[in-house]
């Protein structure tokens, strides 16, 4: 994919374009309906299948008060709108310009003059231009005027809920990993460097691998509320956003435990690409019990490293199993934590005959 940092760039090789706008924080289920949608356009009307992203996000300029916890970053995004078949990607600085223009300006200078727009698709409740005084009546209008080709997606259910970056952070705020998977069409992850922890692993509990979170991130970042959780943790450069996981061959397939989140079938397989990844079950919280005041991601591994560390990772959240507290001593948490490994390992056993698939 080629991503263009600012309208200057995008202005000398983005033409001709069939493009879909929008934030599309986490790209869950929604967002890929909309780049189906303009890879199909961008093929009938010969124009590159594109994405119009912003960065940082609109509500950090406009009403900073209300800017959301973010689930991905911009390249994440892009990565993920790559498998669905886009080619190109500008990520516009969202500033005091850009809110300033009205409907019209947005078209005429972004969309025409920037990004040579033949197609534009927006989901029915899409918003633009100054205050978000244009809806999607006002783009069918200027499409028509200008000969832009307006397709508008409607909005996508999973069991009578409504698909948005909204309700996924609020599935995440709950620890409700399992729904918030569903809503994405893939398991929520975070990822960071493997920094060291206080020791005390090692010596009374379990050994974990601890990730970093620096406070500046976390400010911004969406992470599922404090518990433990069944996941699976990847070696960053075997992280879910490589190139295989939307292949055909490589479907998402329903857990046969009831709500559990999908999980890739190829994941565990010789022939799959990102064959370094391990089981395991990770606490986010502050480590009550050893009176930790600051939020940490500790995970434990079921499988052996084989004498390998990694140094990035990512931690994809399945399952949640409890809730954090605070235990009597380490040996008491030591005792919960392998009962915690147990529900893991039953987990694992029943998805096991869907990943061999």
């Amino acid at each position: 994919m080629r991503i263009f940092r600012s309208l200057e760039e995008a202005r000398a090789s983005f033409a001709p374009s069939a493009v879909t706008i929008g934030n599309f924080d986490g790209v869950h289920a929604a967002h890929h309906e909309l780049m189906r949608t303009v890879v199909q356009l961008a093929r009938e009307c010969g124009a590159r299948p594109s994405a119009l992203t912003f960065s940082p996000h609109p509500a950090e300029i406009v009403a900073p008060e209300r800017a959301p916890l973010l689930l991905s970053s911009p390249n994440e995004r892009c990565a993920l709108m790559e498998r669905d078949g886009v080619e190109q990607a500008l990520i516009l600085p969202f500033d005091e310009h850009v809110s300033a223009l009205d409907p019209e300006a947005f078209f005429q200078e972004i969309l025409l003059d920037g990004l040579g727009a033949r197609a534009i698709v927006v989901g029915d409740n899409f918003l633009f231009g100054r205050r978000q005084r244009g809806d999607v009546r006002t783009l069918r209008a200027l499409g028509e005027k200008h000969g832009v080709r307006i397709g508008i997606v409607p909005a996508v259910k999973w069991r009578g809920v409504l698909v948005s970056s909204s309700e996924i952070r609020r599935l995440l705020a709950a620890g409700d990993v399992s729904r918030a998977a569903r809503l994405l069409a893939r398991p929520f992850g975070v990822a960071g460097h493997v920094v060291p922890g206080e020791g005390r692993g090692g010596r009374e509990t379990v050994p974990t691998l601890n990730l970093e979170i620096p406070s500046l991130t976390l400010d911004r970042a969406a992470v599922p509320a404090a518990g433990v959780y069944i996941t699976r943790t990847f070696e960053e450069g075997d992280s879910p956003l490589g190139p295989q996981r939307d292949r055909e061959d490589c479907a998402w397939e329903r857990s046969l435990d009831e709500g559990d989140s999908q999980l890739c079938p190829r994941r565990d397989r010789e022939d799959c690409p990102r064959v370094r990844s391990w089981r395991s079950v990770t606490n986010v919280g502050y480590r009550p019990t050893f009176g930790g005041h600051h939020l940490t991601i500790e995970t434990f591994l079921l499988d052996p490293l084989e004498g390998h560390s990694p140094e990035r990772i990512r931690v994809e959240f399945l399952r949640r199993i409890r809730d954090e507290r605070t235990f009597p001593s380490a040996e008491d948490l030591r005792a919960q934590i392998l009962r915690d490994v147990a529900r893991a390992q039953t987990f694992f056993r029943r998805t096991a005959p869907l990943r061999a698939r």
